[in-house]
């Protein structure tokens, strides 16, 4: 019981879990401006494409 209750104290103090949670909240961040950015290249893709067609007809 000692062990375990050594552990759950490690565990609450090593600071390993905050980096994994400020790792994480980057990752989204990251993800976030990553999709923003192909959709506004698919959307003036798109765009340019219509033209394109539009114009050879």
């Amino acid at each position: 019981m000692t062990q375990l209750m050594s552990s759950v104290k490690n565990f609450l103090v090593s600071e390993d879990g905050p980096t994994a949670v400020e790792y994480a909240i980057m990752l989204a961040l990251i993800v976030i401006v990553c999709i923003g950015a192909v959709q506004s290249i698919g959307t003036k893709a798109a765009a340019k494409f219509t033209a394109a067609g539009a114009a050879l007809q």
